[in-house]
């Protein structure tokens, strides 16, 4: 039986903004779901349904924006050597691709730099800056990190290297003194979104130059694929100015993909299957795997590729990286959770801290987070590299990791993140004092019902209730993302009409009614939830968590629910 929690966010029979759906001429449960996402008037409704590249906000609202327009626009007069660099996961290497793409087209002394993550580490690094002064590149444009590089700037300035800080991190209380700093996480800034991805303010950066040197402004939207995967893989809200840019990422990779996409995807695919998830779960992990296992600037240079010969030659590599980090990602996750079945001591607790000196680096934060699907509680892993123990951590919904690794900061060399992930660097000799702490940390303050993965229910829905206009409007409600989630729904008293089966290894494939309207049937599909047959075989009415999907099949559309959850009515 499923042991998660559902929790109902809104009730169907009550209308929470009945203007609003009398406007749309909509239900109460699409009325509703648009109040939960904060669509409460006919003027948000409109942008909302109908995103529009004349409703992105003028980069130059943004603090910073003219100085570094003006940088790079001298540096360009001057034919000086300009380096790009940017962090080894997806954000960084697409905002790279972005900015180094866009400016190259301006000049040839323009290069990439992804650091090593392992020699280097996260963030700006010294290596990095050494490089730019020993080879006379006198401007470093930092994407998708630099917002706490108080230090490394200072390094710069010494060396007489000019940076220009693209980052979308919560600074800290000093800015670093870099010739410019774009962040509208910054407190002085008041450009009005605030949540875009660290590619996000490289494309920010593009559109300003293109507007203030009367470029065309269309140039800039050959670059949202880029935009729109790392908005995907970064986790952003899913809200303003990101809705847009995903709308219209989304459309570029079905109608014009470039070499380095059409390499990576299955683009035989119907166009419209390519969502937020493919690129969640289909692209984004390639291209991390340059970083995770090899070195992130293949990814750069697979995605900057411009022919497609090229780009299939340079995408072998980064799938088979990416198939070495999957294979690792399996043996290590296998070998956490061997411990863990092993140990009662360890599942006693509130937390998982594992330390293997021989687990693969780039995949222990992966592993974190399939340990919290299984066991559910905060959770960290760690391994040793060049006599250094690193790790990362994980969260469960509603508590703050990153508090709880604070507390234990004395024993930490380094730490950084956010509230629900972070990565620490710490000796061998602190380890088993830091478990010890950081149990004691969380089990001080985390409560009994955050250690129970929980599963938000837009609204309950009725079989009956799922007509072709309610899924019309329903999938205008995509691109999904944080703060914008598919919506998830809740039928009660579902029965099978006879035909389920188990499909694959251990899948559900049903067609279910509810007894108040036994006409009105759908097929639906749930993963890994094979062992429900038995109580659909004997007639027992059950209640399922789910999403309405729309499917082809020769030419034919139809409807299909994914089961989530299921529970005895």
């Amino acid at each position: 039986m499923s042991d998660k929690i559902w929790k109902i966010l809104s009730d169907k029979n009550k209308v929470e903004n009945p203007e609003l759906q009398l406007k749309l001429n909509i239900d109460n449960v699409l009325s509703n779901l648009l109040n939960l996402r904060g669509v409460t008037n006919y003027e948000i409704a409109e942008k909302f349904f109908r995103p529009n590249l004349s409703e992105l906000h003028n980069p130059f609202l943004m603090l910073g924006m003219d100085k570094a327009i003006q940088r790079i626009e001298e540096a360009l007069a001057n034919n000086e050597r300009i380096l790009i660099f940017g962090d080894y996961d997806v954000d960084g290497t697409t905002a790279v691709s972005i900015v180094y793409s866009y400016f190259k087209k301006f000049t040839n002394k323009i290069e990439y730099y992804i650091p090593d993550r392992y020699k280097e580490g996260y963030g700006i690094s010294l290596k990095a800056i050494d490089y730019a002064s020993e080879n006379n590149i006198k401007l470093i444009i930092a994407l998708d990190c630099g917002i706490k590089a108080i230090e490394k700037i200072k390094y710069a300035n010494s060396k007489n290297v000019n940076f220009i800080i693209c980052d979308h991190h919560l600074p800290g209380e000093t800015i670093p003194d870099a010739y410019a700093v774009l962040d509208p996480k910054q407190i002085q800034c008041k450009y009005p979104y605030k949540e875009l991805s660290g590619a996000g303010i490289g494309f920010k950066l593009i559109q300003a130059f293109a507007i203030k040197n009367n470029h065309y402004i269309e140039d800039c939207y050959d670059y949202l694929d880029l935009v729109v995967t790392s908005i995907a893989a970064d986790i952003v809200p899913l809200t303003g100015e990101n809705r847009i840019l995903a709308y219209f990422g989304l459309e570029r990779i079905k109608k014009q993909p470039r070499p380095a996409f059409k390499a990576l995807l299955n683009l035989q695919l119907n166009k419209s299957e390519i969502t937020i998830s493919t690129l969640v779960f289909s692209l984004g992990p390639k291209i991390n795997a340059a970083g995770r296992i090899e070195q992130g600037w293949k990814a750069v240079e697979l995605m900057v590729s411009e022919t497609d010969e090229e780009a299939q030659q340079l995408a072998k590599g980064i799938i088979e990286t990416n198939t070495q980090r999957k294979d690792l990602d399996l043996l290590t996750t296998t070998e956490a959770e061997t411990i863990l079945k092993e140990n009662q001591l360890l599942n006693s607790k509130k937390t998982t801290v594992l330390f293997n000196s021989n687990w693969h680096k780039g995949v222990v934060g992966i592993v974190a987070s399939r340990l919290i699907e299984k066991y559910y509680r905060p959770t960290i892993v760690l391994t040793e590299t060049d006599g250094k123990v690193t790790g990362s951590a994980r969260s469960v919904r509603d508590y703050d990791v990153y508090n709880a690794i604070e507390q234990c900061s004395d024993l930490l060399d380094q730490f950084g993140g956010h509230k629900f992930a972070a990565g620490l660097t710490l000796k061998r000799e602190n380890v088993e004092l830091f478990i010890d702490r950081f149990e004691k940390a969380v089990s001080s303050n985390i409560t009994d019902e955050q250690l129970i993965p929980r599963i938000d229910i837009d609204s309950e829905l009725d079989f009956y209730e799922i007509t072709s206009k309610f899924v019309r409007i329903l999938m205008q409600l995509a691109p999904h993302g944080p703060l914008n989630m598919s919506p998830t729904f809740l039928a009660k008293n579902v029965f099978d009409t006879g035909w389920g089966s188990i499909a694959g290894t251990n899948h559900l494939k049903l067609e279910l009614f509810q007894q108040t309207n036994p006409n009105v049937r759908f097929n639906a599909f749930a993963y890994d939830k094979g062992d429900f047959i038995h109580f659909f075989q004997k007639k027992i009415p059950m209640d399922i968590v789910y999403k309405v999907v729309t499917n082809e099949y020769n030419g034919n559309t139809f409807i299909q629910l994914i089961i989530e959850d299921i529970k005895v009515s």
